[in-house]
């Protein structure tokens, strides 16, 4: 019962203590209430209880029960850390115990095998196991064992095995009411899953595992421990870290298994030098690899010695005893047959190959060169990255770029895997060293059109196909409504000077159920095969437009110029210096967004020149008279290009890459031209553009008052031609598909925006804000506009920054009277800004919004 339903097998096993049992049924009750601490809580009252039933058992004198108790006892022995006590305990479990009883020792002796990291050892007890349990008919100890069997294939790597066992198990679980059993069958189920490469199921899983222990109210550290693992590979690994740290937290708080502590302390390491910060990596992995050594798991202390010299090697520790260590670890873990040695032999051939040790290097990466043929996709990842490395060593550059294009493949293949545009994004993180040594490699020997193709490679990818539509799910769908309704009180509240921190609770709350759920979508739509071509972006562009495509190499921005048939290559300043500039130059137009600040006008005009030299360099006297579009890297978006010089009185517009903008310029308009102009709640200006341009627009759609509330708004924008949306706007840095638009019944975000068949083919967002994003994975965009160019929406117009209300209406008039004429978005949007007044506050207002895409 202790599995079936944990807290009533321990008021049982009180209850039956206090009625004075005999010694054998005292044992019993001792050992549940030792098994029930053991996992769910204090291990030090676990080896108490335990002891006291081996102690009953003696007494009763019956050689199963002491052997029964003994194995017990051997299991919270070694997850106390006491590695060698608990070993001669299984010893004497098995010498004491008989057919049946015995092969349950066994089995439990198999699964301490599998946590000391014995894996030969574990499946040679599984194996003695399960036929005198199959025999004895004992289905549930039976579906235990085949369950520990798959985890300790999918240790090894062997993920069809694996299946096979988990298949067999949970048909024998669904015959019974081990509810823990159950849960637990699940969580191994999302693990393999993970280990298949099918993280939208592996999420799941696991979080279809917790609901099932929370409804049983019991704590289960594997279940964050693996759960960290595929966040990491999700690129989530600040998430990671988070949990891995609270878990610690909360089992220090219990005085839990200390086994399972140094487990989580390596996955919290992993997570922090995922996370880009190597001295937390450090702390933990050093920790992890005392704790391992201490319990005599090897296995395990090898895996936190390999996360230990990556953090050094990230904290810019290279060295020959870094080499030497790397080599030894990457040993270790190929006589264990451990799926992480060939990461750890690419790791020993780059530290070499920083040192200048090329015959070292070269032998290191072509051990973990083989693993690009076969396994995971981020296992093949590996291989061609050392690939990629040892044609870089030999000086071949053919072989570098051949290398970088089949890693490039297998990550979008396993992308497209993926349903949410959130980890498709995050995703490409794994490929950022493979698109920077292409990169290189382009840069040095093949011209700027190989440069831009490369650049185009791995820029904006995600952009390239829609996401995935989430489903009918009747508990998102709730979960939004909930979302909303708490967002609106909480806003309410604000604005009331009342507390909130109970509503802001609930929204966290929500947000996290809404963003779970959508991280569970896998990927429905196959890629299209549709590789960018420079030939075509020429034509397309013609004599007169120009097309400004920013790369950045080892920190410099590298200027390619697209126009006139040909593709050019200037040099210009360092991302960096860039970054500050953009920095200053926000700072600066959220002053000038108020009145009274007219002094800081000529201070941001100064900034805009040197972005300028910045970004451009030399390639600002080549731009010629035409349309310019801009595509900057994910690390700018927030430049407001048209303060630039150059670029003031231009026809200007922004896309995320070349490629993107190409298939806006492809989008057709819907066949019909309804408008939807809708007016949100709290605007300064009450939105007053909106009731001029109904009177433009005779037969638009306008939505204000109460019937601007979410469910109407997005049936209304659902394939409209032009949608104009005046409401305030707020960007989520923390979660960016949480940046809304604020209407009648609470916040409109991204993920609604997801749902729509086809998003309007022109939209512009009257709003401050509407145009930040969140630069993840390799060079990928998070946010409002992005979300809505895979859809169907061709041409954007949204605000990098806070502008003022009042100064925005007449820009917005004289935007739309442009698009009357037949002008686009971007030449709309230039006229409207010469159509201003000329002071400080219009011109800020001007300069903050830009055309996106290519309507």
């Amino acid at each position: 019962m202790v599995f079936a339903d944990p807290g009533e097998a321990l008021a049982r096993a009180r209850a039956l203590l206090d009625a004075d049992p005999s010694p054998l049924d005292a044992s019993v009750a001792h050992q549940v209430i030792g098994i029930w601490q053991r996992d769910f809580g204090d291990l030090r009252l676990a080896l108490n209880h335990l002891r006291r039933a081996r102690e009953c058992a003696a007494r009763a004198d019956s050689a199963d029960r002491e052997a029964d108790v003994l194995a017990t006892l051997g299991v919270a022995l070694v997850h106390a850390g006491r590695t060698r006590e608990g070993l001669a305990a299984f010893e004497r479990g098995v010498a004491r115990g008989g057919g049946h009883t015995r092969a349950r020792v066994l089995y439990r002796r198999a699964y301490v095998w599998w946590v000391l990291g014995h894996h030969r050892e574990a499946l040679e007890d599984v194996r003695r196991a399960i036929p005198v349990l199959r025999q004895a008919e004992d289905v549930i100890w039976t579906a235990r064992a085949l369950t520990l069997r798959a985890t300790v294939h999918l240790a090894l790597g062997a993920v069809e095995r694996a299946e096979a066992d988990f298949t067999a198990a949970e048909a024998l679980w669904d015959t019974t009411g081990q509810e823990h059993d159950k849960a637990d069958a699940v969580e191994s189920r999302g693990l393999a899953a993970f280990r298949s490469g099918d993280v939208p199921a592996a999420l799941r899983l696991l979080d279809e595992a917790e609901e099932r222990y929370a409804r049983l109210g019991t704590p289960t550290f594997m279940l964050n421990i693996r759960r960290c693992e595929v966040l990491m590979a999700a690129g989530l690994a600040p998430e990671a870290l988070a949990e891995a740290d609270a878990a610690i937290g909360k089992l220090d708080g219990i005085g839990g298994q200390s086994t399972r502590k140094a487990e989580l302390l390596l996955a919290a390491a992993r997570a922090a030098r995922l996370a880009g910060d190597p001295h937390t990596a450090i702390a933990r992995a050093a920790l992890a690899v005392r704790l391992f050594a201490g319990q005599r798991r090897t296995w395990w202390e090898t895996h936190a010695r390999l996360v230990l010299i990556e953090a050094r090697h990230a904290a810019g520790r290279g060295s020959g005893r870094l080499v030497a260590d790397a080599a030894s670890v990457a040993g270790k873990l190929a006589a264990f047959g451990a799926p992480a040695a060939p990461e750890a032999s690419l790791l020993a051939g780059r530290i070499a190959l920083g040192l200048g040790w090329t015959a070292d290097a070269e032998r290191h990466l072509a051990v973990a060169a083989r693993s690009r043929r076969s396994g995971p996709p981020l296992a093949r990842l590996t291989g061609w990255a050392a690939q990629a490395l040892r044609a870089r060593a030999a000086g071949s550059t053919r072989g570098v770029l051949e290398a970088c294009r089949r890693g490039l493949d297998v990550l979008d293949d396993h992308r497209m895997t993926l349903g949410a545009s959130e980890l498709r994004a995050r995703a490409t993180e794994q490929g950022a060293e493979l698109a920077a040594l292409a990169g290189r490699a382009s840069l040095v020997s093949g011209g700027p059109r190989r440069l831009l193709v490369w650049s185009e490679r791995w820029r904006a990818t995600v952009l390239s196909t829609p996401p995935t539509r989430p489903p009918d799910d009747p508990e998102l769908l709730s979960g939004m409504t909930a979302f909303r309704e708490i967002a609106s009180r909480a806003e309410a509240a604000r604005m009331e000077g009342r507390p909130v921190p109970a509503l802001e609770r609930e929204q966290r709350r929500l947000e996290r159920q809404i963003r779970s759920r959508t991280l569970h979508m896998r990927g429905e739509v196959p890629g299209d095969g549709d590789r960018f071509d420079v030939g075509r972006l020429l034509e397309r562009l013609g004599d007169e437009a120009r097309l400004v495509e920013l790369a950045v190499l080892d920190g410099r921005v590298q200027v390619l110029l697209c126009g006139q048939g040909r593709v050019r290559r200037f040099e210009a300043g360092l991302l960096a210096d860039a970054e500050i500039e953009a920095e200053h130059v926000q700072a600066g137009l959220r002053r000038l967004a108020h009145p009274g600040a007219e002094a800081r006008l000529a201070v941001v005009e100064a900034a805009g020149r040197r972005l300028e030299e910045l970004l451009l360099g030399p390639a600002a006297a080549y731009l010629g008279g035409g349309p310019v579009v801009i595509v900057p890297p994910g690390r700018l978006h927030r430049v407001p290009w048209a303060l630039l010089p150059s670029l003031r009185e231009r026809v200007l517009s922004v896309s995320p890459s070349a490629g993107s903008w190409l298939r806006a310029g492809e989008t057709a308009p819907p066949p019909h031209g309804r408008h939807v102009l809708v007016r949100g709640p709290g605007l300064a200006t009450g939105g007053a553009e909106v009731p001029e341009l109904a009177g433009r627009y005779a037969c638009a759609t306008v939505l204000e008052d109460d019937e601007a509330r979410v469910p109407r708004v997005l049936q209304e924008l659902d394939g409209a031609a032009l949608a104009h949306i005046a409401a305030h706007g707020t960007f989520r840095a923390d979660s960016p598909l949480f940046s809304s638009l604020r209407m009648a019944d609470g916040p409109i975000v991204v993920h609604d925006f997801e749902r729509l068949a086809r998003s309007p083919y022109r939209i512009i967002l009257s709003c401050c804000d509407t145009a930040l994003l969140a630069s993840v994975g390799a060079d990928e965009l998070l946010g409002l506009v992005t979300a809505l160019l895979p859809l169907g929406t061709a041409g954007v117009v949204a605000c990098s920054a806070p502008v003022n209300d009042a100064a925005v209406v007449p820009l917005m008039l004289a935007l739309h009277k442009g698009l009357g004429a037949g002008l686009s978005l971007a030449e709309a949007l230039r006229d409207a800004r010469a159509a201003l007044p000329g002071d400080a506050l219009h011109q800020a207002t001007g300069w903050a919004f830009s055309a996106f895409g290519a309507a």
